[in-house]
């Protein structure tokens, strides 16, 4: 993978939720938070989101 972030909005497991504190969601991680899901990813494990897949 490049040294470029990860755009969640191209990914397929990306969703926006209802949820005005957490509006970015991620299916695979089953989470919800207030930054993207990559951004969280990152900072949680140190490395780059492992489940990027493009949308079709």
């Amino acid at each position: 993978m490049t040294n470029q972030p990860i755009n969640c909005i191209k990914c397929a497991h990306y969703y926006v939720t209802w949820d005005r504190n957490f509006p970015n969601g991620c299916k695979a991680y089953g989470f919800k938070s207030a930054a993207r899901p990559s951004v969280t990813v990152q900072k949680a494990s140190g490395e780059a989101c492992m489940k990027y897949s493009a949308k079709r």
